[in-house]
């Protein structure tokens, strides 16, 4: 049988101690209540600093849960509760567009594609559930950087690579690009990621009324723009939709 990595499980007790009881502990409280030496302790609770899953209180120097670990915590429970409450909406969505609908959430410095519904025709689709997106130049993307924290550290941190020649990639477009975002409450990607292919994409909130992913309406250029512009039907119905999930939610009206 395999053994077991030490640092990680000593690492894992120490979650779990700061989980439980006090809000903060200090670092002899950590260390006595794990029967460890103090320089031990320390280096684990400085790399689980460096990794966001704990803070240090800086006047107290005391130590507490960080936020990205109640991120992921929470994760799971939203990404499936989110598609869940997602799957009439969206089927609504691309019945009455008569185009892809995509369901997405931040994972690891991208968009992952949680759900996909086909565009209502006899055409021949792949399903991309469990794809991953860009976050630069994809709207779901770009919506999630314009209303996440997280996801706007995340798009600044990575390469932005160049997908087509509209593709922005420098950080100053980039943040005009979600500025503007944030101001109509929705992204756009016209040919940003593929040639010849559109897509809008607007927030979804939870009861906390942070964002947890985003949905985007995404077909040919032909049929979801006019004359260069996205369709202002398809951008009220992406928005419609989103607004719909995110009460589901417990959210309230936006």
């Amino acid at each position: 049988m395999a053994k077991n990595i030490q640092s990680l499980e000593r690492a894992a007790a120490m979650l779990r101690l700061l989980a439980g009881g006090e809000r903060r502990l200090g670092l002899s409280d950590i260390a006595s209540s794990l029967d460890l030496a103090k320089g031990t302790a320390h280096g684990i609770l400085r790399t689980l600093q460096a990794e966001g899953f704990v803070e240090q209180d800086a006047a107290s120097g005391r130590y507490q849960l960080g936020a990205e670990l109640l991120r992921l915590g929470n994760s799971y429970l939203d990404v499936h509760e989110l598609r869940a409450r997602a799957l009439v909406w969206t089927d609504d969505l691309a019945r009455s567009s008569g185009e892809s609908v995509h369901l997405g959430v931040l994972h690891q410095h991208g968009v992952l594609v949680v759900h996909h519904v086909f565009r209502p025709d006899d055409s021949r689709q792949v399903l991309e559930v469990g794809a991953m997106q860009p976050l630069h130049s994809t709207a779901l993307g770009k919506v999630l950087a314009a209303y996440d924290p997280v996801a706007h550290t995340e798009a600044l941190e990575v390469e932005r690579k160049a997908f087509t020649p509209k593709t922005v990639t420098d950080p100053e477009g980039f943040e005009l690009l979600l500025d503007h975002t944030r101001a109509r409450g929705w992204a756009a990607d016209v040919e940003e990621t593929w040639e010849g292919v559109a897509a809008v994409a607007a927030p979804i909130h939870d009861r906390r009324r942070m964002p947890v992913g985003a949905v985007a309406i995404t077909g040919a250029v032909e049929r979801v723009c006019n004359g260069g512009e996205l369709r202002s039907e398809l951008v009220a119905a992406v928005r419609d939709c989103a607004r719909a999930v995110s009460r589901d939610l417990g959210a309230g009206r936006f």
